[in-house]
């Protein structure tokens, strides 16, 4: 059977599907595996031993389109379900599966606080698109697979450090940086920033509160060495982005802070194989007023962002204590 997987964006939804690729290929013999990606996330599954052959949209649907149907599918499986993979799917006019993004129940959640999400993961809705294959969960968590040239060498970190991630895509996702400079403040471990060029000048403003040393990596590695340096960790503590995913697929001991989003959407850490020991989630949920996106905004609609100004910071620091020791 040869399989085409759709998922354009973005890191951490592209990580999440990992679980996906990897139980299809082990489970179902002689399964030939392709993946349908925006190029700019070429990196994170080039180096996937499960998956065959990556096909990269850049501009033209209409060219990527032409190229797949020369790969004359058996079975399509959407992972993203939006207007873009619909049009793939109608054009294609093979077999295909998607997965529920639960947009009605995520909006009457934002918009009315009506409780109706279902208590499950997104990686398990994504596993739900391969029943008819009797493919089944194996519960190995996420994959994330990186060079030996895009390693960073443990002698070139402190020992013994904790990865703080200090962006996101979204600022109400994001601790302001008075906030991550009082946690470096309070923290006597070693420590390491990592973020996106995008985060420079946050990094640069946060290092300048800092009475400790800091290591500011944010801006200086590829995503897949700022994966490596997760990797090497002794703790990370982060927002709901991209890296907590990359953090989760090794496993890492993680503290993640949440803002506008919530865990409820089914997005947060997915660690099957450790113990809830590893990971502790840091919310403020006395607000009405939260979640107020399913996503993000570039500010706080209501202009106070109690979601991240009233997070104790005693209670990062507890959480410290609690997963790696005083």
């Amino acid at each position: 059977m040869k399989i085409l997987i759709l998922r354009f964006s973005s890191i951490g939804d592209i990580i999440l599907t990992t679980p996906v690729v990897r139980c299809l290929k082990t489970q179902l013999p002689g399964c030939e595996l392709h993946y349908a990606t925006k190029r700019s996330f070429q990196s994170i599954l080039e180096n996937n031993p499960y998956i065959d052959k990556l096909h990269l949209l850049e501009a033209n649907l209409s060219k990527f389109i032409e190229a797949l149907k020369v790969e004359k599918f058996d079975l399509l499986i959407d992972l993203h379900h939006n207007l873009r993979t619909s049009i793939i799917k109608f054009q294609l006019g093979v077999l295909s599966t998607s997965f529920s993004k639960l947009n009605i129940k995520k909006w009457l959640r934002v918009n009315l606080s009506i409780h109706c999400l279902p208590k499950l993961h997104i990686v398990d809705r994504y596993m739900d698109t391969l029943t008819s294959l009797h493919i089944v969960n194996d519960g190995e968590g996420l994959d994330y697979f990186i060079t030996p040239a895009e390693e960073i060498a443990a002698t070139d970190l402190p020992s013994n450090f904790i990865a703080i991630v200090i962006g996101a895509k979204f600022a109400t996702k994001r601790l302001p940086n008075h906030k991550i400079a009082a946690i470096c403040n309070e923290l006597k471990q070693p420590l390491v920033l990592l973020g996106g060029k995008e985060d420079i000048q946050n990094s640069e403003e946060i290092v300048n509160q800092c009475r400790n040393v800091v290591t500011n990596l944010c801006g200086k590695l590829s995503l897949n060495q700022s994966a490596s340096v997760l990797k090497q960790s002794s703790l990370v503590i982060t927002h709901d982005t991209g890296l907590m995913h990359i953090a989760a697929a090794f496993s890492c001991k993680i503290i993640s802070v949440w803002g506008n989003t919530i865990p409820e959407f089914g997005m947060y850490p997915y660690l099957p194989t450790v113990s809830s020991s590893h990971h502790l989630m840091i919310e403020n949920k006395l607000l009405s007023c939260r979640p107020c996106s399913k996503i993000g905004y570039d500010k706080c609609p209501k202009g106070h962002f109690k979601c991240m100004e009233e997070i104790e910071i005693a209670s990062i620091i507890q959480g410290v204590v609690t997963l790696i020791g005083d």
